[in-house]
């Protein structure tokens, strides 16, 4: 039987994913930026800002470097930036690509991002730095893109309709997923519930502002920052969608829907949580695992002698009010 020379196994690198869902905070504590930047690196980090789906390249190439080189003096800045799939091809491109320890897509228009790298050796590029454990970030469309399937456009509204929105080809670094953005602000629920009601087998996940979601093996999804990532699971859920006409409601019964703040853990092959940290005002409690925690007994109901007698609704208070 052969043996390593060096006594251990050579541990694989985890592959990461880090998807913004927009407007990160970029001038305070920058916690979103920050997680992004421990994870390439630290001090140590060189990391490649990619600000093609941007109308204002310079702006955008200022404001990050700005940010990252406050966050840790120390890190390295460069910028790869295509106008075309030619332009993609560049050997320097993808040499700067293969140098970095972190890849940052910049948020702006999905469609110039699919036009310009999936399919193109700097695109290549991209899945070789992530396949030995070069953590790939991106915000807003920078988030979008990560995904072998991404919405490029569509409307906003609670609502599912059919045809609200269209899917493009993505980088495809994440497969059975399709990522959306600006989750809450935008009111994008609809436009989320839609595709994954035409295309159950997609896991719709949606990202609210200056929060991330970072993904480890395409599996383990963990949230950061100030809201919440939403995960919609259709599979089981029964839906009018391949009869509906364009426009119409969708009826969608039975999808089942997750709603997970900073701290959860989430497993996208199975679909469950996995972890959680409670928040309270006073005290972080961070303690056993989700299944442990639904293993545990229902406490029992506090007793009614400690209630105040105004605590309970008088029987024309319940009754004016429902």
């Amino acid at each position: 039987m052969a043996r390593s020379t060096s006594g251990k196994a050579k541990s694989r690198k985890r592959r990461t994913l880090y998807v913004i869902g927009g407007a990160e905070d970029k001038v305070g504590s920058s916690v979103v930026l920050k997680r992004f930047l421990s994870l390439a690196g630290g001090r140590k980090a060189r990391v490649v800002v990619v600000p093609t789906a941007s109308s204002f390249v310079d702006e955008v190439v200022e404001t990050y470097t700005r940010v990252f080189t406050r966050l840790h003096a120390s890190v390295e800045v460069s910028v790869v930036h295509v106008e075309s799939r030619q332009e993609a091809a560049d050997p320097a491109l993808v040499e700067r690509m293969a140098s970095a320890t972190g890849i940052f897509f910049s948020g702006g228009s999905q469609l110039k991002l699919s036009q310009y790298y999936p399919g193109t050796p700097v695109g290549d590029a991209v899945h070789a730095a992530y396949q030995r454990g070069v953590v790939v970030g991106g915000t807003s469309a920078g988030a979008s893109i990560m995904s072998r399937f991404m919405i490029s456009m569509g409307d906003e509204g609670i609502t599912p309709r059919q045809r609200m929105s269209q899917l493009t080809a993505g980088l495809g670094l994440l497969d059975d997923v399709v990522l959306d953005q600006h989750f809450d602000q935008r009111g994008r629920y609809g436009r989320l519930l839609s595709i994954v009601a035409n295309s159950p087998q997609l896991l719709g996940v949606g990202i609210d502002e200056n929060t991330a979601a970072e993904i480890r093996d395409e599996q383990e999804l963990r949230v950061h920052g100030a809201g919440g990532v939403f995960v919609v699971d259709a599979r089981q859920a029964v839906t009018d969608a391949p009869d509906a006409r364009r426009r119409a409601p969708l009826l969608v019964s039975g999808a089942v829907v997750h709603s997970l703040p900073a701290g959860a853990t989430f497993d996208l092959r199975d679909a469950r949580l996995t972890d959680f940290v409670e928040r309270h005002p006073d005290v972080d409690v961070r303690g056993a695992s989700a299944r442990e925690r639904q293993a545990e007994p229902t406490p029992p109901a506090p007793s009614t002698t400690e209630h105040s007698p105004h605590d309970e609704q008088q029987p024309e208070q319940q009754h004016e009010s429902s």
